[in-house]
């Protein structure tokens, strides 16, 4: 029989209008874990079919502050159990909910209490095993913007929005309980959700910016297995982008507008920006998050192209081939660079981003990268780096660089760096790298770079980096080694000193992006 609802239940609706409103349509199951008055955990088990496990985070007893003790109904001051927990499922140990509880201890039983203490033991459980009556209150329906260390451990991106509900349980007509419940907006939802996972990229430098033998360009990188990009995608009739920031959220709109024009799509996505690196940081954002964008299209519409043919549509690829080449198969990477002149595919001495139409070019050598092998990333955070304009004028200045550079650069490839590699020869690995660093067209990028980053690479190499360096345009720096990087991370601190900065520890990724249903 359909239910009536209530005066008090009427704005609760209307906050879930408000929220879809954002956020497109909730599940049936999101709007239910909003709305229930029973038990969670229950819920969760029958969705998920499989028991649900109680983690707790932290426990212990405080004093009420004003909001709690306003919540509860006691005196300011007032010894509360402030209670944090994870609800996860037992089989694969993913975190399905995030939950805080304030309960004023004067009103526990003492076998209620000594349950809520010590165990990890849902609070709906306690609740029957010792056959309390009581009902539950919703409070609250919203957005909310954990602490970073939450985000964190559900392994969501800086910038996820979580939906929130706080109720009371109450008992006797007092409140026994106060919990407050997390989760990220993706979690449950409506359809299934296509997720496309995609490595980042560290990249060592061009290599022929002369263009003598009749061909330009030239890359070499490392694909990361941190920081990644992971995009998430649903049908839907037009395109919509959650999360990310304001570039981010341009990427993907214009491949999206990209790829459905070119395969006369009938529909596009709501894209979900999980995490992604930093834009403009030289870790290869742009061209992880196109890709992952038209990749996540034709799979979501049954369309088959070749990750060479998307880059092209999506507009990377026209100066270096690594972001691609990460994309499709990860490890060390060098690709063989365009042809050059009158009837080549490139005419002149430009980026990716002014080279629209010019397919990637070859892979010419791919090698797994050592898993020993560390690599330590930190990005200074000083708002956009190069690109655009300020990328072409750069080229067009600086080229075409000196023949006898190129010819060093093509030296240490094939003399140091992928016997290094091959061998596992971190010393002759560093040495190549250390030294294409001050050569060619790397040179220049690295001396249009503001004093900080130039004092970084300087410290790290004086600190012990076996080999240190600039990735692209930079600002990213990264140094590789073969043992812990905790010296050079704290030397990158003291370098650094007020400047905001991110420090990644990772290591090389080897296997190039993931697409699956989840």
């Amino acid at each position: 029989m359909r239910r009536t609802l209530n005066m008090a239940e009427r704005p609760l609706h209307e906050r879930i209008r408000t929220i879809e409103e954002a956020t497109g349509p909730l599940s049936p199951f999101q709007t239910v874990l909003l709305l229930t008055d029973g038990s969670v955990t229950t819920l969760l088990e029958a969705i998920t079919g499989s028991d649900v496990c109680v983690r707790t985070v932290s426990q212990n007893v405080i004093p009420a502050g004003s909001e709690v003790a306003a919540l509860l109904d006691i005196m300011q001051g007032d010894p509360v159990n402030h209670r944090t927990v994870e609800l996860v499922n037992c089989t694969t140990g993913e975190i399905l909910i995030h939950a805080t509880s304030h309960t004023p201890i004067e009103r526990l039983e003492s076998g209620f209490r000594d349950d809520l203490m010590r165990a990890d033991i849902p609070i709906g459980k306690i609740l029957k095993k010792h056959r309390i009556e009581s009902r539950r209150e919703i409070s609250d329906i919203r957005f909310a913007t954990p602490d970073p260390g939450i985000i964190m451990r559900f392994g969501a991106g800086p910038r996820t929005r979580f939906l929130s509900r706080t109720y009371k349980i109450i008992r006797n007509d007092l409140p026994f309980m106060a919990i407050e419940e997390l989760f990220p907006v993706g979690s449950f939802a409506r359809e299934p959700r296509l997720r496309v996972r995609a490595p980042s990229r560290i990249h060592l430098g061009l290599i022929d910016l002369h263009g003598g033998l009749g061909r330009v360009d030239g890359g070499i990188g490392i694909a990361l297995e941190a920081p990644d990009t992971v995009l998430e995608a649903v049908r839907s009739p037009v395109c919509r982008v959650l999360g990310g920031d304001a570039a981010q959220v341009e990427r993907v709109s214009q491949a999206a507008a990209a790829v459905t024009s070119r395969f006369d799509i009938r529909g596009s996505a709501v894209f979900s920006i999980i995490r992604a690196p930093p834009s403009h940081a030289g870790l290869g954002s742009g061209t992880s998050l196109s890709l992952a964008t038209g990749n996540a299209l034709c799979e979501l519409y049954g369309t088959t192209v070749p990750v060479e043919e998307l880059a092209r549509i999506v507009g990377r690829g026209g100066t270096s081939g690594i972001g691609t080449a990460a994309f499709v198969s990860g490890g060390l990477i060098i690709d063989g660079g365009h042809s050059y002149g009158k009837s080549g595919e490139k005419t002149g001495f430009k980026p990716s981003s002014a080279s629209p139409g010019v397919p990637p070019p070859p892979v010419i050598a791919r090698h797994p990268f050592p898993e020993g092998w560390k690599v330590l990333l930190i990005v200074p955070l000083l708002g956009d780096g190069v690109s655009g304009t300020g990328e072409q004028d750069i080229f067009r200045e600086a080229c075409p660089v000196p023949l006898e550079e190129v010819q060093e650069i093509c030296h240490e490839i094939v003399m140091r760096l992928l016997p290094g590699i091959v061998r596992h020869d971190l010393e002759t690995f560093a040495a190549a790298v250390n030294a294409i660093q001050c050569t060619g067209f790397k040179k220049i990028e690295i001396a249009r770079q503001v004093p900080v980053v130039r004092s970084l690479i300087a410290g790290l190499r004086e600190a012990g980096a076996t080999c240190v360096g600039m990735s692209s345009f930079g600002p990213t720096v990264f140094a590789v080694t073969g043992s812990d990087p905790a010296d050079l991370e704290q030397a990158a601190y003291r370098i650094l000193g007020e400047v905001p900065h991110l420090v990644f520890r990772t290591r090389g990724d080897n296997h190039g992006a993931s697409c699956r249903w989840i």
